[in-house]
């Protein structure tokens, strides 16, 4: 049995259009593959509309332990350098390269840490 959450992922389509248009929740692998492969209007059109430029589902993978999880992106992420658990030591990731200067980002998913490496803004 597939999940709703399972299904919006594997569709490319956010859960809560899953929901809005009934998705069950929980669904066989074959129901799954037939709404797939024979789109109701609305999952075409939104098929349609996809212009590709942002992710609806990401994957976050800890560079540390490789612990995944899979996310809603939001507009407000940067270009990590790391991604770790938040459990995590930062020490447990290669040093920051020279010249570079460390800034961490709470709150990336359910529990991780964003790690930015960047040069230093020059004035």
């Amino acid at each position: 049995m597939v999940t709703r959450r399972e299904a919006a992922q594997r569709l490319d389509i956010p859960l809560e259009m899953a929901v809005r248009h009934g998705i069950p929740s929980r669904m066989s692998e074959q129901e799954l593959n037939e709404l797939d492969a024979t789109p109701p209007a609305w999952l075409a059109q939104s098929r349609a509309n996809r212009t590709g430029k942002k992710a609806v589902w990401v994957e976050l993978r800890c560079d540390v332990c490789g612990f995944t999880e899979t996310a809603r992106p939001k507009k407000w992420w940067p270009a990590f350098t790391y991604l770790t658990c938040s459990h995590h030591d930062p020490d447990e990731l290669p040093e920051p390269g020279p010249g570079m200067a460390r800034s961490e980002v709470d709150g990336i998913g359910s529990g991780f840490i964003g790690v930015i490496d960047e040069a230093p803004a020059t004035h």
